[in-house]
C-alpha cells in the first residue's frame, strides 16, 4: 500500500569532492557535524539509523575524522537532558545539527538562530511551528518529515478494517515528547465520527503509567490503540507499549514498522531509516555552502502496512484479504 506525497530533490548528485574551504590541513580544526536524538544509546533501532546516516557520509565524500568530526548526543525523552545536550553541541559551534525529534528540534530552534539544523523523522512541522513553510522554510531550520496530522484518520481506518468489532479507540502518546498530538487527536475524532468510533486522548508522561493506561483502554473488550510517533517516549518505552497491548488483548496500530517486528499487531508508515540517509544528503549540501531556506522541507513518499499474523491471531483477529493483498504480513 502506497500512497504519493512529494517528489524528492536528488540528493545523492553532489560532486565527490572535499570543499576546500572545510577540508582541515595541519593544525586547523575539523568541522563538526552535530546529532541530537530524543534516544537512548542502548535503543537498538535508533543506533541502527543513525549508523545509515554515518554510513550515507562518506558516499557524499566525508570522511569522519578526516574532514570532518561527528558529536552525537544520546539524551533520552527526558527533556532537561535533551536541553542540556542541545546546549553542549550548540556551544561546540558546529557546522549543522542533526536532530531526530520535534522536542528537540524546538529546543534548538530556541537556542541557536545561526546554526544550520537539519531535522528527520518528524512530524508535521509547520502545524509544531518548526518551519512556515514546506516550499521554503525561513530560518536556519529544514529537513525530511514522515507524517501528516491527517495519518491518525488513516491509522484508525486500518485498525478498524482488521479489527471490525471497535466501538473507541484511544490514541496514546506522551505530552511533552509529542506537542503536535492534539492535530493528530482532532484528525482522528473526525474519523471516528465517520466510522462511528469513539476517540479519546489517552496522555501518559512516565514509563509507570503505560500498563494502567493500556488497561483501562481494553476495559470495555472494544477498544483499540493508536501510539503516535515519538521518536523519544515511545521508542524507548516500545517493548511496554507491545507487552501491555498484548497482555490487555488491546488492537494495537503503530507508526513504524519495527515494534511490528518486535510483536507489534500492525503498522503504517514510511522507511524511517531512509529518511536518515537522506539527510544525509542536506547535511552534505549546507556543509558545502547550501542555506537552510534554500532547501524544502521534504515528505516521505511511500507508505507501508504491515502486520504481526501471530499478533493477530493470538487476538483472535483474522486478517481480511483485502488487507492482506496490501500488507507485509510478519509471523515472528
Amino acid at each position: 500500500m502506497t500512497l504519493t506525497r512529494r517528489h524528492f530533490l536528488p540528493l545523492f548528485g553532489s560532486a565527490m569532492v572535499f570543499p576546500p574551504a572545510l577540508a582541515a590541513g595541519q593544525g586547523e580544526r575539523l568541522p563538526v557535524v552535530a546529532v541530537l536524538t530524543g534516544n537512548v544509546a542502548s535503543d537498538t533501532d535508533a543506533e541502527r539509523r543513525i549508523r545509515a546516516f554515518r554510513e550515507a557520509l562518506p558516499r557524499l565524500g566525508w570522511i569522519e575524522n578526516q574532514n570532518y568530526r561527528l558529536e552525537v548526543r544520546w539524551p533520552g525523552p527526558v527533556l532537561a537532558n535533551q536541553e542540556a545536550c542541545a546546549r553542549e553541541l550548540v556551544a561546540l559551534e558546529p557546522k549543522v545539527i542533526l536532530v531526530t525529534n520535534t522536542a528537540a528540534a524546538r529546543t534548538l530552534q530556541r537556542l541557536t538562530q545561526a546554526i544550520p539544523i537539519v531535522f528527520v523523522g518528524l512530524s508535521d512541522p509547520v502545524a509544531t511551528g518548526l518551519v512556515s513553510s514546506v516550499a521554503r522554510p525561513s530560518g536556519n531550520i529544514t529537513g525530511f518529515a514522515l507524517y501528516e496530522h491527517s495519518f491518525s484518520g488513516k491509522w484508525l481506518s486500518l485498525l478498524k478494517r482488521l479489527a471490525p468489532h471497535l466501538k473507541e479507540v484511544s490514541v496514546l502518546f506522551n505530552p511533552e515528547t509529542s506537542p503536535y498530538a492534539p492535530f493528530y487527536i482532532q484528525a482522528a475524532l473526525e474519523m471516528g465520527s465517520k466510522l462511528f468510533v469513539s476517540v479519546k486522548a489517552v496522555p501518559v508522561r512516565d514509563p509507570d503509567q503505560i500498563d494502567p493506561a493500556i488497561l483501562g483502554t481494553g476495559a470495555s473488550g472494544n477498544a483499540g490503540l493508536i501510539i503516535l510517533p515519538d521518536g523519544g517516549f515511545v521508542s524507548s518505552n516500545s517493548a511496554k507499549i507491545i507487552s501491555a497491548a498484548a497482555k490487555h488483548r488491546v488492537p494495537t496500530i503503530f507508526a513504524v514498522k519495527n515494534y511490528v517486528m518486535r510483536g507489534g499487531l500492525m503498522s503504517y508508515g514510511p522507511d524511517l531509516t531512509a529518511q536518515f540517509r537522506d539527510g544525509a544528503g542536506y547535511v552534505d549540501r549546507i556543509l558545502r555552502g547550501t542555506r537552510p531556506s534554500e532547501l524544502p522541507v521534504q515528505f516521505a513518499t511511500k507508505f507501508n502496512l504491515a502486520i504481526n499474523a501471530k499478533a493477530a491471531d493470538e487476538l483472535g483477529l483474522p486478517v481480511p484479504e483485502t488487507l492482506s493483498l496490501d500488507a507485509e504480513l510478519i509471523d515472528d
